[in-house]
């Protein structure tokens, strides 16, 4: 088994075939995951076409890998096949709801997770696009996501053609609380963050950036503010739309 202390990220792909034998035995396996009331709440859309490819790309801020990888994956939320079946059977189903969203959302993450850490001992090669939640009404509409079903995640998979080195954590005490959470003192914040800062390629980024500090970037740059507020405006919106708000 490959250990997670040698994973990294891979965003550059061989032109090697990831075969549909492969692909399918390894989200099979996948179903082992852990779910809610056993209903594994998710579904996946495979996505393989240049053509599905190019109309995604944009949702994820045209990042180089959706259009290079063999392969895109679109993990969802999937209330509707639940729905369907209760429908089916002369049930009476009420997952038109948060709490139902906040379900399906956790069960999806578990399977996605549990895919990416058996295709990557298989060699292959994952990235988790963040950007899947910033402009979910764009993947709903290209993926024709019918009512109940919400995209959550989304991996670019393929054959590595790069060796990255390993993207930098917090050690273990800085996410630890034992029995209770304990609030985090200035020291703390320094001692915890402080390799963070000293590497040189974090250095160059405070830069290149023309700020002070590291977790300027961040909240300056990166992560606004005024980008969140106006990207969860679009999120709540779409939860509406998808039948999980009122």
């Amino acid at each position: 088994m490959k250990s997670l202390n040698s994973r990294a990220t891979i965003r550059k792909y061989s032109a090697r075939e990831v075969s549909d034998d492969l692909l399918n035995r390894l989200l099979e396996e996948s179903e082992q995951t852990p779910t809610m009331g056993n209903l594994q709440l998710y579904s996946v859309v495979v996505t393989r076409s240049l053509a599905m490819k190019e109309k995604l790309a944009p949702a994820h801020f045209n990042q180089p890998m959706v259009m290079e990888a063999p392969v895109v994956l679109t993990f969802c939320a999937d209330f509707r096949r639940t729905t369907d079946w209760a429908n089916a059977r002369k049930a009476h189903p009420g997952y038109d709801n948060f709490l139902s969203f906040m379900n399906a959302a956790t069960d999806t993450l578990l399977y996605c997770q549990t895919f990416c850490n058996i295709a990557e001992e298989e060699g292959l090669g994952t990235c988790f696009l963040g950007t899947t939640i910033y402009m979910p009404q764009q993947i709903i509409n290209t993926l024709q996501l019918p009512q109940l079903v919400f995209p959550v995640a989304t991996i670019t998979l393929g054959w590595p053609d790069e060796n990255p080195a390993q993207s930098d954590r917090l050690p273990l005490n800085s996410i630890l609380h034992k029995e209770t959470y304990h609030e985090y003192s200035l020291e703390n914040i320094d001692d915890f963050y402080c390799d963070k800062e000293s590497l040189v390629e974090n250095q160059h980024f405070v830069e290149i950036n023309k700020k002070e500090t590291l977790a300027q970037v961040f909240t300056d740059i990166r992560y606004t503010k005024k980008d969140n507020e106006s990207m969860s405006e679009g999120l709540l919106a779409a939860l509406k739309s998808q039948g999980f708000l009122p």
